[in-house]
């Protein structure tokens, strides 16, 4: 059962807000980016938890330990400042074959584990592909933001199958900054290039 109460309603506002301001913040390259991104994750746990979405709920716990990585690794100033890159074609081949193989193994276990789980494979898919892109994120790869292009596109229907229209909302507002991140990380990333050649 989905719950609809006013208590579930301010915990998914304040994960939806923190969610907003970590991805204004992450494009702009602002370490605080990493600590509303875990505070909005930890509310995201118990938000798809409750609404039967667990492979989700499992990767938003993911979500605050990457938030963790990616404030220390941004932090870290012994190794200088990590700077926007890109990922070769053969690496993004194998991430991507092993993200299929992992959402088919995730969804076969949530569904057979878990057999209320809604949706199994799909809320694998979105659960593997944003631990992925979580990653290359931290690693400042431009090509994570072409990765939560599609995730935040499935996730609009993920979320507005169990009535959490404002995740929802929140989903489509980062599809769109998806795709203005995925620019301005690349004008960036070309950018640097030019002034170091």
């Amino acid at each position: 059962m989905i719950d609809t109460t006013p208590y579930m309603a301010w915990i998914e506002w304040t994960a939806v807000i923190t969610g907003l301001l970590f991805i204004v913040l992450m494009i702009a390259e602002n370490i605080w980016t990493w600590f509303f991104g875990i505070i909005s994750s930890a509310l995201f746990v118990y938000i798809m938890y409750v609404s039967q979405l667990y492979s989700e709920s499992l990767l938003y716990v993911v979500y605050v330990i990457i938030g963790v990585y990616g404030w220390y690794k941004w932090s870290d100033k012994s190794k200088g400042a990590v700077e926007i890159t890109t990922a070769d074609r053969d690496t993004l081949i194998i991430i991507i074959v092993t993200g299929i193989v992992l959402t088919l193994a995730l969804g076969t276990l949530m569904k057979q584990i878990l057999t209320d789980s809604f949706s199994p494979y799909c809320d694998a898919f979105t659960s593997v592909f944003g631990l992925i892109a979580s990653y290359m994120e931290a690693q400042k790869w431009v090509s994570s933001w072409l990765f939560w292009i599609v995730i935040n596109a499935v996730s609009i229907w993920l979320y507005m199958s169990r009535e959490l229209n404002i995740s929802s909302i929140l989903m489509f507002v980062y599809f769109v900054l998806s795709i203005a991140g995925f620019f301005a990380w690349r004008k960036k990333y070309f950018s640097s290039k030019t002034t170091k050649a």
